[in-house]
């Protein structure tokens, strides 16, 4: 009789077969199809939806936001038929990342709006150019991220070791003021490009005596991209645990930034009570951390990450609320309290 032989894996199979799920077929006419298609919604949201200047009520913000959440979520579908399910959950799991840790950014958005005093009726102009820069940058960070991933073996380590030390920072140091005065970007801005004291409608750029003057709002804007680039050094590289496709990561990103804008009127309303949103990201950094730390002896599924980090965030957000809730006034014995 044969010795029957068990033949275990080795640490070089287990990172090929964990980065083999990572790679999918696109079609061109796909990546086409997403670039035109995010193209029309930027220029449908500019020249139809919000042409003139105009502060966003909350319930325009909920109705919007609720629309672009669910367009995001929606283009799983498109996923799950032309790459696989396994494709659909890589991105629908990218997505999520992507929208929570976001929130932190949207937070600083207020900080700076607050700082330039920019009025309501101009915020929604200067997100949406904001954002417009994002989307090229991390464009170009993922494809960078990507090509450097699968050349350099130690960057996924690197990289993952710097998301636990980002989820240490922000677990134990989340009450750090932000002073947007100290931002070298600032700083650099004012010293070489003339500021106008005050706005001029939307404009970024006005001249003034001959001379060409950027505005508050140009100011305001190139600090809001200031800080994109620093919370994508988080956001980029949780992307790149969950997949290193080209076509997933930049949608999955795309698709989550594009409905920040509203998000942001939505979240700015409820931030009071999110007093436990540090600590439920720093648990998911320090989670894809992990991950990405151990890529090459264990790969943690895409179910499983989509799992944690999903009940990680249900039970940040309701944490959060119940320790905000109002107490409810004590009724005297025997009686309820009718409604008015």
């Amino acid at each position: 009789m044969s010795p029957i032989c068990v033949a275990l894996p080795s640490l070089g199979t287990v990172a090929e077969e964990a980065a083999q799920i990572h790679r999918f077929d696109v079609p061109s006419w796909l990546w086409v199809s997403f670039l035109v298609g995010v193209s029309l919604l930027l220029l449908l949201d500019l020249f139809v939806l919000n042409r003139e200047a105009h502060e966003v009520t909350m319930r325009e913000a909920l109705k919007s936001s609720a629309g672009w959440l669910s367009l995001g979520v929606s283009f799983t579908i498109v996923v799950y038929f032309v790459l696989g399910s396994q494709a659909a959950a890589q991105y629908l799991t990218g997505y999520v990342i992507e929208e929570s840790l976001s929130v932190d950014n949207v937070f600083v958005w207020s900080v700076i709006f607050t700082y330039f005093s920019v009025p309501g009726r101009y915020q929604h102009r200067v997100l949406f150019w904001g954002i417009f820069g994002a989307l090229v940058l991390r464009a170009i960070f993922i494809f960078a991220g990507v090509a450097l991933i699968e050349r350099l073996d130690w960057l996924l380590a690197a990289l993952g070791a710097l998301l636990v030390w980002t989820a240490y920072r922000m677990a134990f140091h989340s009450t750090t003021e932000i002073h947007p005065e100290r931002n070298p970007v600032l700083r650099l801005v004012r010293r070489f490009i003339p500021v106008t004291a005050d706005y001029h409608g939307q404009r970024l750029f006005v001249r003034e005596g001959g001379r060409l003057l950027a505005t508050p709002l140009f100011v305001t804007l190139v600090l809001i991209e200031a800080t994109d680039v620093v919370f994508a050094i988080d956001s980029v590289p949780a992307i790149l645990a969950v997949s290193r496709d080209p076509f997933i990561v930049l949608s999955s990103n795309m698709m989550a930034i594009l409905g920040l804008r509203t998000l942001y009127f939505v979240l700015e309303a409820i931030r009071p009570r999110l007093i436990y949103l540090d600590k439920g990201l720093a648990v998911i950094l320090l989670f894809v951390g992990i991950k990405m730390l151990v890529a090459h002896y264990w790969h943690v599924s895409t179910y499983i990450s989509l799992s944690v980090i999903l009940v990680v965030l249900s039970a940040t957000i309701y944490a959060s609320l119940r320790g905000t809730q109002r107490p409810r006034a004590s009724q005297p014995d025997g009686e309820s309290e009718l409604p008015r």
